[in-house]
């Protein structure tokens, strides 16, 4: 009888050894992935029955490229997904539209083996989605992200000990400044030669000015960051890349290029 092929995917080895083990021991065929890049690598040339990848690899965004990927490339795949945060129902909630079942950590082997063979015995029908770009997400949404990231400037002890007003802490990211550029980049070609960002190099400059030390820089771009990313999530259910791994990959890359990109401020 041949054995029901699982694409295991986390970035911790001693998590993905135990359950490569304890899933081969209940009778699959168990392929491991320990990055986001070598389980998209496997996705496009390999054939499985189940993805069971880890929601954080480490960050959020990382788990759903993978599931991303997985509905894309092979839609009759069933997609289970572990993630140590049950609190983030709002962000879980637009995964399941992907994914067929988030599990919350810790799980026994038991448990997960009894849920894969139900999953398998019954598959569901996926529907296809309305898609939607990152880059259209953000610029629709510019106004909410510019928000969220004030809101967490605000309670930031080491960013309000400068005391600014809303224009001033604001003014670089509007749509013709710092997020036109992430927009704008977003939209790159794949393999295009990303522009130098005046609006990043001119917000650097403002900062010093205004008194910023570099450690504030850095913290004020991670928190844009995480606002990036949390607008995205809350908007996972529409989010695509094109039609294969490929394409949903290079969003990925842009995406990650321009978290370094708004870091390099400084």
């Amino acid at each position: 009888m041949k054995k029901h092929r699982i694409l295991l995917a986390d970035d911790n080895d001693d998590i993905l050894a135990a359950f490569q083990e304890g899933l081969e021991s209940h009778g699959f065929d168990v392929v491991p992935a320990a990055n986001v890049n070598e389980a998209l690598r496997l996705i496009s040339i390999e054939n499985f029955d189940m993805l069971l990848s880890d929601l954080h690899m480490p960050d959020a965004c990382d788990g759903f490229t993978v599931v991303n990927a997985m509905r894309h490339t092979q839609p009759n795949a069933v997609t289970l997904v572990l993630s140590g945060y049950p609190v983030l129902q709002a962000a879980l909630s637009g995964l399941l539209l992907q994914a067929d079942q988030v599990l919350v950590k810790p799980i026994g082997f038991a448990e997960i083996t009894e849920i894969i063979q139900k999953k398998l015995a019954n598959p569901s029908v996926h529907m296809a989605m309305n898609k939607e770009r990152v880059a259209e997400i953000l610029e629709r949404d510019l106004d909410q992200t510019i928000q969220s990231w004030m809101s967490r400037v605000e309670h930031t002890e080491e960013l309000t000990a400068i005391s600014l007003t809303y224009q001033e802490r604001t003014a670089h990211l509007p749509s013709s400044l710092l997020l036109g550029d992430v927009v704008r980049r977003l939209r790159l070609a794949p393999g295009a030669k990303s522009p130098i960002s005046r609006a990043a190099r001119e917000h650097g400059i403002l900062r010093r000015k205004q008194g910023y030390t570099v450690p504030m820089v850095v913290e004020e771009s991670r928190i844009l960051q995480v606002s990036i990313c949390g607008n995205v999530v809350d908007h996972i259910s529409a989010l695509c890349g094109d039609e294969n791994y490929v394409a949903t990959r290079l969003e990925r890359l842009r995406f990650r290029t321009v978290f370094d990109f708004v870091g390099h401020i400084i």
